[in-house]
């Protein structure tokens, strides 16, 4: 009786290896939560040995702050993405709050509430979180000014605007894990009325703008 031949393993390039870590860190951060990152747990969803993933990161604190970090990139290149920067801003800003309010970001919703409770206790977290936030405000700035000078948005501080609307977001965040939480187009709305209130928008524009353009009938649409 012949043994069956084993396949070969190919081993991966250290940048290829630790990203694919990061990776699946953040799956178990969106999933389950930080708490569960541990060096063996990572090790147990790659199929690989924990040796292998303190290898890359010795501290499980770091691959906790860069799997937040992957994370949350993530969701604001979908939310304000890079490759959409040609189209007007109010449409990009209308974007931006309804997929917020109304999108399927119930689990990066609970990771950013998750993280700014653990940072107080991992430096690493600490920054990443502050790091996420300022790239996030940064961009909402720009945009807002962009706006401005565009002619689609009316304020006189760029940075008090979206200031406002950012804590408008994480004001809504905050009841990601309530069931009691009172729930409707009301408060799905509070982070889109405050953009609207402070940009000197008429109630209903940024809905109305992030509707997607009909497509044409016929068999152009089937292209």
């Amino acid at each position: 009786m012949t043994s069956r031949p084993q396949p070969k393993r190919t081993r991966k390039l250290p940048g290829e290896r630790r990203s694919e870590i990061v990776e699946a860190a953040a799956g178990l951060a969106l999933g389950e939560g930080l708490e569960m990152i541990t060096l063996r747990r990572v090790a147990d969803e790659l199929a690989v040995r924990p040796g292998l993933i303190s290898h890359y990161f010795p501290v499980a604190d770091h691959l906790v702050s860069e799997a937040f970090t992957y994370a949350t990139t993530k969701e604001r290149e979908s939310l304000l993405p890079p490759q959409e920067r040609d189209r007007a801003p109010v449409d990009r800003l209308a974007h931006f709050l309804v997929e917020l309010a109304d999108g399927d970001h119930l689990d990066l919703s609970r990771l950013w509430l998750n993280a700014r409770h653990l940072s107080r206790f991992k430096e690493p977290l600490r920054q990443a979180v502050r790091a996420a936030e300022t790239v996030t405000r940064t961009a909402l700035v720009a945009l807002i000014d962009e706006g401005v000078r565009a002619g689609d948005f009316t304020t006189g501080d760029a940075l008090k605007a979206a200031l406002h609307i950012l804590i408008a977001v994480d004001g809504l965040g905050a009841y990601v894990n309530d069931d009691s939480a009172p729930q409707g187009p009301d408060i799905r709305d509070v982070a889109i009325e405050t953009a609207e209130t402070r940009l000197g928008l008429a109630p209903g524009t940024l809905r109305a703008h992030a509707r997607p353009e009909p497509r044409p009938a016929g068999p152009a649409a089937a292209r």
